[in-house]
């Protein structure tokens, strides 16, 4: 039996991992990059093809992926010009494994239906790292059918598959787990930067932390950075935990429900992208909240 045809568009930090790991297992791939020429031309060169629109890209596959920055970028790629609307044909599955917002989900798979087009949600976990190793972690919205069709090709690249209900359930529980990963990375960020103003030693700091309840695997990864220059571990933008702070607000002010907490937490990183970090990594928050006290942890150039 033939492998679906996969189209991904956005082979990113995390997509090029995942659609890497699709074409490794034998899928025929179709691909759209965004700015980066590198992942695209890497697949590419493993056997990928690439096409100049969404629309393209649904012309000739039965399962198109998005993985791009914001819910903006998919809603124009599904409904722009030479937009996936335009290029899909009845029988299409179209997966957005981006963080993005999950009122607009339900919007677009509602559109799509109407072209017998299905949809489903499958926000990605983890890192880079184990997007090239195909050990993401991935939370599923959609009718259980479609969940059923798509769990052999999503294994692909996730070792953890979580069918979390109906479409949009997936990116409501990717921006609940983000806020809680993003909000200690801030709780993080600002003690160690109150830390350097005080003096302390980070290294001595981190011993306690380690050994204590308020150690966590977002303190392991950001203090590499903190202490040696080593950003790897973590490597989101700033200007990305931005935007899924924004997105969870919105979405607990929508329950009606607080967000006090995310909203300080979406300043703090809003306050980094203002002054020019958009594009670093996580780890580097700390300095840059060193910096706005007075002092420094290390060289920010």
């Amino acid at each position: 039996m033939s492998k679906q045809r996969i189209g991904y568009i956005g082979v990113g930090l995390m997509g090029h991992g995942a659609a890497k790991n699709m074409l490794q297992q034998g899928h025929p791939l179709t691909i759209m990059g965004h700015r980066n020429r590198v992942p695209v031309d890497d697949l590419v060169a493993f056997g990928a093809r690439e096409a100049k629109t969404p629309a393209a890209v649904a012309r000739v596959s039965d399962v198109v992926f998005l993985c791009l920055p914001s819910t903006v970028e998919v809603e124009h790629a599904i409904y722009g010009e030479y937009g996936v609307l335009e290029g899909a044909a009845k029988g299409l599955i179209v997966v957005d494994s981006t963080t993005a917002d999950p009122r607009s989900t339900q919007r677009i798979g509602a559109d799509l239906a109407k072209k017998g087009i299905r949809m489903a949600d499958a926000p990605l976990g983890r890192t880079p790292k184990e997007a090239e190793a195909g050990k993401l972690s991935t939370f599923v919205g959609g009718d259980p059918e479609t969940v059923r069709e798509l769990k052999p090709i999503i294994g692909c690249y996730a070792d953890t598959i979580i069918e979390a209900g109906e479409l949009g359930a997936g990116h409501t529980l990717k921006l609940i787990n983000n806020f809680i990963a993003i909000g200690t990375s801030g709780v993080i960020a600002e003690a160690l930067a109150t830390a350097t103003k005080l003096g302390v030693n980070l290294s001595k700091l981190y011993d306690v932390v380690s050994a204590g309840g308020g150690n966590s695997k977002m303190f392991q990864m950001m203090m590499p950075w903190v202490l040696d220059g080593d950003d790897s571990h973590l490597k989101g933008p700033l200007r990305i935990a931005a935007k899924d702070m924004r997105y969870y607000a919105k979405l607990a002010e929508s329950a009606p429900a607080t967000a006090f907490i995310a909203q300080a937490v979406n300043q703090t990183y809003q306050l980094a992208n203002i002054q020019g970090h958009g594009e670093r990594f996580i780890p580097v928050l700390p300095g840059i909240l060193a910096e706005l006290n007075g002092c420094k942890i290390r060289d920010l150039d």
